[in-house]
């Protein structure tokens, strides 16, 4: 605690403060009434600012993303360990990611090997497509699914789908959207040995589409690792955020997060720039 704050919030005399502390109350006097620094008024514009941040994205940027998107909207070059030696000296700190709970598989009727085998690098749009679909909590312990897939070229969400049932009609519903949005696509399809995923009928709509299927070995969630990732950012930067009450406002939560995700989220491997945006640059280069 300093001098000023042990006279102000203490109601200590400065003169009692600076004895004990074996100051001299005139170099004290002088400090307290000097001009600020430069660097000092800046770190207190920026701090101002990478509050204005935090407030906006709901807690959710950590210092490295806070630096990218202060640098981004005010054209400046602040490195990330400036930025975090504010962001811990005034408290910012990011929401923290719990872990996804474990759930049983059924039976399978169809397998595919593990082709992706990790390699989540992908040369072109639509190369790659990963997909899962993950639960949600609301109200009284009711439930509401997710059904999503992410290109792995642009880390963007292709399509998704929501119901209050985990069943196969998600994850075709799913699927027909992507299909129904990029019909010349024929990515290489990776999920996990989810029981949709494993049925004859999910195979048949694979084949019609010519896409080439792949999944992820037994027990190996890191096998679709950007997919669970994406599941670990929702639920950290959106869901834990909030209790909700009812599946319609879950429902639009998640839709309204997905869209600020694609098209606002800026993303340090695209350039610090949303996955549309990312995906529009590239598009637009063939």
């Amino acid at each position: 605690m300093t001098v000023k704050e042990l006279h102000e919030e203490k109601a200590y005399p400065v003169m009692n403060v600076c004895k004990i502390l074996d100051l001299n109350r005139s170099s004290y006097y002088k400090w307290l009434h000097r001009s600020k620094s430069v660097r000092e008024i800046e770190n207190e514009d920026l701090v101002h600012k990478l509050g204005y941040l935090y407030a906006e994205f709901n807690g959710i940027l950590g210092y490295r993303r806070l630096t990218d998107e202060l640098n981004v909207r005010h054209k400046s070059s602040y490195n990330y360990k400036r930025i975090y030696r504010l962001t811990q000296l005034v408290g910012l700190k990011a929401v923290i990611r719990r872990k996804r709970p474990h759930y049983q598989r059924s039976t399978p009727e169809v397998t595919a090997e593990n082709i992706l085998n990790r390699d989540f690098t992908a040369e072109k749009l639509n190369e790659k497509w990963l997909t899962d679909v993950t639960e949600f909590k609301y109200g009284d312990n009711e439930k509401l699914y997710l059904s999503a897939i992410l290109d792995l070229k642009d880390k963007g969400i292709v399509s998704f789908a929501i119901g209050r049932r985990n069943n196969n009609q998600l994850v075709f519903d799913t699927f027909d959207l992507a299909v129904s949005k990029y019909p010349n696509a024929q990515p290489m399809f990776h999920s996990d040995r989810g029981f949709q995923y494993t049925s004859k009928q999910f195979k048949t709509k694979l084949d019609k589409a010519k896409m080439k299927q792949s999944m992820s070995r037994v027990g190996r969630c890191i096998d679709n690792g950007p997919m669970e990732g994406f599941w670990g950012i929702l639920k950290c930067e959106m869901y834990y955020l909030d209790k909700f009450k009812d599946y319609d406002t879950l429902a639009v939560a998640i839709e309204n997060y997905i869209h600020f995700y694609n098209y606002e989220r800026r993303q340090k491997k695209l350039n610090k720039l949303a996955p549309m945006t990312y995906r529009q640059l590239l598009e637009n280069a063939a």
